[in-house]
Parts: C-alpha cells; sequence; structure tokens
C-alpha cells in the first residue's frame, strides 16, 4: 500500500492548521510502481474473482498518487501507467489467439483515455471538494471510451466488476454510470481521509472525505427496494443450448457444419430427456450467436437440421445466424424459429464488433497488412427487435452489444420481459473474457429487472435472476442444456425510466467542473503575473 501524499502547496488552510514538518513527497519512481500498482487493483476486482471490493481500493491508491501533482502531463502519465496496469491484464484475451498485436495497442489505447482522466485530475486539483470532482471525471472517461473510437469500447467499465458488490443495487436507479461513479466516489474519498487523517484528524478535516467514502454505499443499501424480482408478467421454463464447438480458436467456423450440427444434436438431446420425463419442457429455446454460420434461408441442408430441432423439442427457438442479404452482404442475425411456421422474425445486431465482424478504413489499413481481410464486412441492423416467444417477449443483445448501454436498453424497453444473450466466445479459448461478459449480463439483469438467458456456443451459459443472481451455469468447451423456470417481469425500473440522463448529468456536472478550474487557474496565474510584475518594480 501506497503511503499517504502530503499535499505541499503553501497556503492552504491544512498547511496553516499543521505545525508539523511536510513530509517528503513519493520520488517519481515509487509513485509510477503506485500507479501501475492501482491500474493492477481495478483489474484484479473483475470477475471470475470476487474481489470486487478492490476497485474501490485500486481508487485509493491512484487518489494518492495524483494528489499534489501540478502539471496536467504529470496526471496524463499515471493515469496512462493505471491504464496499463488495469487494461493490460483484463484485455489479455484478445491476443490468446493472434498474439499481442491485437491486445497490446488496444490495451494502450485504453490506458490512454485513463491518462486523459489524470491529467482532468490534476487540472481540477485546484477545487474544493476533490473527491467528487475526480469521480465525476472518471465517469466522463468511461462514457468518452463508450463512443470513440470506431464506435466505443465500454468494456472494463467499473461497473462489470461489481456483480458481487455491494454496489450492484444502483444499477436499478443509474445504471452501470451510477455504480462507476459510486465506487470511485468511495476510492477518492477514502484517498483524501487518509490523506487528511496523516495531517489532521480534527472532525471539521475529515467530515467531508468520510462522507465521500460513505454515502455512495449507503446510497446502495437504500436503493435494494428498487430491485424487484416478482414474476409479474408470469412465468416460462426456458432452455439455454451450448452445443459447443469442434475446437477453440479462431478456426472454429471452418467447421460451420459441425457447430451447427452440435446445436441441433443437444437440443434433439433435451428433446429425449423430457419424453424420458427427465427434465421438464421448455417454453422457449435460446441458441447461441453463431450456431448456424451457414445461412439456413439459403442452404436447404441447414434449414431441414433447425427445423428438424424446432419440431423435436416442439417450442420456438432464437436462432445465432449468418444470413447473406439481397446485397450479398451478410448479417449477424437472430431467427426466430417457430415450430410450425419455421423461421417468421428476424434480429440484426446492431452493434457490430471493429477488427472482427468490420474493418473500419479498410484499404487504409491494408497498406500495412493484408490481414486485415480476416475481418468481415458485416452490416448492421437498425431496430431493437423483441421476439414474441409464447408469453415471452424476448429482447435481444448479442455478445458484444451487452457491454453498450444503449442497445441494450433499447432492446428492453421495447416491450420486453425478458432478456437473452446470445453469444459467442470460442475465438477466446479459456480465458477470463467469457467472465467478464457474464458479469455484463448479471448488472444488465438488475439494471433492467429481466432475467437474463446466456446462450454460449462454447461458454460460459447461464440463467440470471433479476437480482443478478446466477442459478445455473456451464462450464467451458463443453456440450450442455441449461432448462430452469424463471420470472417473466414488465416493470420498468428507475434505470429504465431514467435512461442515459443520469450518466448524462454527471458527465457534465464534470464537464463544468473542469471548466471552472481552468478558469480558475488562468486567472490565478493572472494574479501570480501581477505580483511578481509588482515586486519587479519595487525592487528596480
Amino acid at each position: 500500500m501506497v503511503a499517504p501524499v502530503v499535499d505541499s502547496e503553501p497556503g492552504t488552510p491544512e498547511d496553516s492548521a499543521d505545525r508539523r514538518p511536510a513530509r517528503r513527497p513519493l520520488p517519481a519512481l515509487a509513485r509510477s510502481v503506485a500507479a501501475v500498482g492501482a491500474g493492477v487493483l481495478l483489474y484484479l476486482a473483475n470477475p471470475p474473482r470476487p474481489t470486487w471490493w478492490l476497485a474501490p481500493l485500486g481508487f485509493v491508491v491512484l487518489g494518492l498518487v495524483l494528489h499534489g501533482r501540478k502539471r496536467a502531463r504529470a496526471g496524463f502519465g499515471y493515469g496512462f501507467l493505471a491504464g496499463a496496469g488495469y487494461f493490460t491484464p483484463l484485455l489479455a484475451w484478445t491476443g490468446v489467439f493472434v498474439g499481442p498485436v491485437a491486445w497490446l495497442p488496444l490495451s494502450a489505447a485504453e490506458a490512454v483515455f485513463l491518462g486523459l482522466v489524470g491529467a482532468a485530475i490534476v487540472l481540477a486539483s485546484v477545487l474544493p471538494a476533490a473527491p467528487l470532482v475526480a469521480a465525476l471525471l472518471w465517469t466522463c472517461g468511461e462514457a468518452l471510451r463508450a463512443v470513440v473510437p470506431f464506435g466505443g469500447f465500454p468494456w472494463g467499465k467499473i461497473a462489470f466488476g461489481q456483480p458481487e458488490g455491494l454496489y450492484l443495487p444502483l444499477a436499478a436507479a443509474g445504471g452501470a454510470p451510477l455504480i462507476g461513479f459510486a465506487v470511485a466516489l468511495t476510492g477518492f474519498g477514502g484517498a483524501e481521509l487518509l490523506r487528511r487523517l496523516a495531517r489532521d484528524r480534527r472532525p471539521r478535516m475529515i467530515i467531508a472525505p468520510a462522507l465521500a467514502v460513505v454515502l455512495p454505499v449507503t446510497a446502495a443499501l437504500a436503493v435494494i427496494p428498487l430491485v424487484g424480482t416478482d414474476a409479474n408478467a408470469g412465468e416460462v421454463t426456458v432452455a439455454a443450448i451450448q452445443g459447443n464447438v469442434p475446437r477453440a480458436g479462431l478456426d472454429f467456423n471452418a467447421q460451420r457444419r459441425a457447430v451447427l450440427d452440435n446445436h441441433a444434436n443437444r437440443t434433439e438431446q433435451l428433446a429425449e430427456d423430457i419424453r424420458a420425463g427427465k427434465t421438464p419442457k421448455p417454453d422457449l429455446v435460446i441458441w447461441p450467436e453463431n450456431s448456424s454460420d451457414i445461412d439456413p434461408l439459403r442452404n436447404a441442408d441447414a434449414y431441414a437440421i433447425i427445423d428438424r430441432a424446432a419440431k423435436d423439442i416442439g417450442a420456438p427457438i432464437a436462432v445465432g445466424g449468418v444470413t447473406i442479404g439481397d446485397d450479398r452482404l451478410p448479417r449477424n442475425t437472430m431467427i426466430l424459429w417457430d415450430p410450425v411456421r419455421g423461421p417468421s422474425d428476424f434480429y440484426t445486431k446492431r452493434q457490430l464488433q471493429p477488427f472482427g465482424e468490420t474493418m473500419p478504413y479498410r484499404s487504409l489499413f491494408r497498406i500495412f497488412t493484408k490481414e486485415v481481410d480476416r475481418a468481415g464486412n458485416f452490416q448492421p441492423g437498425s431496430e431493437p427487435t423483441v421476439f414474441g416467444m409464447g408469453a415471452a417477449r424476448v429482447a435481444l443483445a448479442t455478445c458484444y452489444e451487452v457491454a453498450f448501454d444503449g442497445v441494450v436498453r433499447d432492446s428492453v424497453r421495447n416491450g420486453s420481459n425478458l432478456l437473452a444473450v446470445p453469444t459467442n466466445n470460442a475465438t477466446f479459448g479459456f480465458t477470463e473474457m467469457t467472465y467478464q461478459q457474464l458479469a455484463m449480463d448479471r448488472v444488465r439483469a438488475v439494471e433492467h429487472g429481466r432475467t437474463v438467458v446466456v446462450a454460449a456456443t462454447s461458454g460460459v451459459s447461464a440463467i440470471v435472476r433479476p437480482d443478478g443472481s446466477v442459478t445455473q451455469q456451464t462450464g467451458l468447451f463443453t456440450p450442455a442444456a441449461l432448462v430452469e423456470e424463471v420470472p417473466l417481469r414488465a416493470t420498468v425500473t428507475l434505470s429504465d425510466h431514467l435512461g442515459a440522463s443520469p450518466e448524462w448529468v454527471l458527465v457534465i456536472a464534470g464537464l463544468a467542473a473542469l471548466a471552472f478550474a481552468l478558469w480558475r487557474r488562468r486567472g490565478d496565474k493572472r494574479v501570480g503575473d501581477r505580483r511578481g510584475s509588482a515586486i519587479e518594480e519595487e525592487n528596480g
């Protein structure tokens, strides 16, 4: 743990009250190591570990490192180092089969955003209520990461490491941004509290940072009644099918027919278990993303395989397929397959993964490497379609989409009472990626007050209750079927009523504080310049 850092600025009320000599500031090397350590603590707070409480500790360390820095470039440097300590291990799954060519540049790019946050915190340090301002600026950084570049990459939001934590109920009130703000405020408040306790323990000096630590946790406990779990729209029995893939890695798609057969066979095995009385019959079935990468609308064999499985199980199936449009370009499509009518409704993935499903600036990047042509040319959808599957109105967030607040919100608010997340994580092997994504699913369950059914090609598939608890989950790279009676809920949570407004309020407040701090710094500099000129004139 990093020792408390003492503010070396003279003339503050705290310094006038402190009669002891100031401590020597931490050397730059020690601060740098501590900054990296702060990022590592944020990483260790993420699943599959249940150590959510390490996240506020990470902010404590980061707050101590940034305190007393005068220059924005110092804040940027320490913020970047914290980002490197966080994102480099967190995103290691991106390089499991392609090496560091994707992993390290992506980690560095995300760390830049944390560098900008660090610089902003240092610039705003001239303001009172420093922990509050720092937490607001952290929220600004996460909001920026979620939209730029190439549509954003919100993976690693602090909220997504909190499915086991005290802060989770806040999702029902203000979504993922409110959780992230609360965790950051607790940590930055803790840093300020430690610093003041080391200098002056008078109650008036510690009450403000103590409130910054306590109030977020108190608020999380206060909103627990907002986390609804009642089945106010009935109950249904769902089945999530995990057919598995022939082998992990980038080439699993080469065995497209085998993947389709695996999911059809596991569905038909479930039908046999139902007939044998071993398991209840589901009202609806969810297959994963990419469970049929052969377009069943154009391939008679694929059509017949899926249709046979639907008729055998006797329930509608949401099938993850790759369909080809009239423009001959592919779509990542969920197909509602009725056992009587066949394919009857469609949802096309709206938030596509850059450098995977799409390739930004393909012609430009092709100058440097032909590997860009391995990326797809998928076309995005535009409508948040809800599948009517018996009594269930199923909202869909396909894989990568679950990381994006607005995409999931639009789907859920479109008249749904259940949320399905079909996903394909086979390209990331036995890494933490699928557990990180499951954590997002758990946050979304509370945020939107819905049961979440997660169906993955190779795992982890899961059933998540509206309170974020996981009642069933599979292992990795094994065929499985999860069957469970779950509540349907039509209630619109406070978070969904408010939409993106909590995040906007936090972002606007953070930017306003930063603008005021810059104005104040400029004014202080003018005063300093005038005093310097006056002294020169007197001495002259």
